[in-house]
């Protein structure tokens, strides 16, 4: 029962309060967290956007839940989050994790969780590439009025007649497969504006979404050409079990004359304007590793999720160190 497969989880998973319980009962997930506190505190000090944040940890349990949505905070909040988690939940359960992990996937920003978990690079180096991503798809989503809409009950098919039959010169494209049944569509405001209406004209939910701007779609350029910058500085090594890219749905792998490291830098900018493939994550995994599928904190939303990808798969959520049945 040691052997596990780890879902980490992306932006929109935070809440006020998450990680606390954590924090409060085990030394090692304190440890991050004031690791986590010196190295923002230092990053955000530099940039006139962030330098009048409080400390990452006080964000977190204490909100204010605007400052906790910002792109820019989140993000490393959730990354945080998480590594808090998977090594507080090891030590306390022990013999629970007495196995190896055969497995790691994480939505959109949870890759870099993922990553870091499989050995690729360290907390702080994660930390800092999460926080510029963070910063970066910010400053992108401010630049152009753009958003992102749920169509609940479509597929692939459905959901790229919906872009093509309303983008016009606009941008509109598809951004998340989340499950079946539930895709994302992310473009210029105009157009999701237009998408809503189409889709519900097809018979299918429309949803717009409460994020900043219009993720995983072109509008996000910008922001890839400055993480790739940064993930060029950064050494990244061979992950120690597969690790899922959302841009492929099947795990990191060498290229023909290109190492690990490299392709996975590739595919990390091409996450920020390509579609996330969860589904097609979740359904390789399901297929191939084998051991205890767990969800790390904050939230529950992944193993919500599995239920509907592949409802034989179960999930234990550890969003807060309760005793595992």
């Amino acid at each position: 029962m040691g052997a596990k497969v780890i879902l980490c989880p992306g932006q929109g998973a935070q809440s006020v309060g998450m990680g606390r319980r954590w924090f409060e009962t085990a030394p090692e997930a304190r440890d991050i967290f004031e690791r986590a506190d010196r190295l923002l505190a230092e990053i955000w000090r530099a940039s006139p956007a962030t330098a009048a944040l409080p400390r990452l940890s006080t964000v977190c349990f204490d909100g204010p839940a605007d400052l906790l949505n910002r792109t820019d905070v989140s993000q490393p909040a959730i990354y945080t989050v998480s590594v808090a988690c998977k090594l507080a939940a090891q030590k306390m359960w022990a013999d629970n994790w007495d196995g190896p992990i055969t497995g790691c996937a994480g939505l959109s920003l949870g890759e870099y969780t993922a990553l870091h978990l499989a050995g690729c690079f360290s907390f702080e180096e994660g930390l800092r590439l999460v926080a510029l991503r963070g910063r970066a798809m910010q400053e992108a989503a401010e630049a152009v009025p753009s958003g992102m809409v749920a169509l609940i009950g479509a597929d692939e098919a459905q959901a790229e007649a919906v872009c093509e039959t309303v983008r016009g010169s606009d941008v509109l494209v598809c951004a998340n497969f989340n499950a079946p049944g539930q895709v994302v569509v992310s473009g210029s405001k105009a157009a999701c504006e237009r998408a809503v209406a189409q889709a519900e004209a097809a018979g299918l939910r429309a949803t717009a979404l409460p994020v900043a701007g219009a993720f995983h779609s072109p509008l996000m350029r910008p922001a890839a050409e400055r993480l790739g910058a940064a993930l060029g500085a950064v050494g990244i090594r061979e992950p120690g079990c597969p690790v899922l890219s959302n841009v492929t749905g099947r795990p990191h792998q060498p290229e023909p004359d290109v190492t690990m490291g490299e392709s996975i830098r590739r595919r990390l900018v091409e996450q920020l304007t390509s579609p996330v493939r969860w589904s097609a994550c979740c359904q390789w995994l399901a297929a191939n590793a084998s051991g205890e599928f767990v969800e790390l904190a904050p939230g529950k939303t992944l193993s919500g999720l599995m239920r509907r990808i592949d409802r034989a798969t179960k999930v234990q959520s550890y969003d807060e160190p309760l005793p595992i049945p």
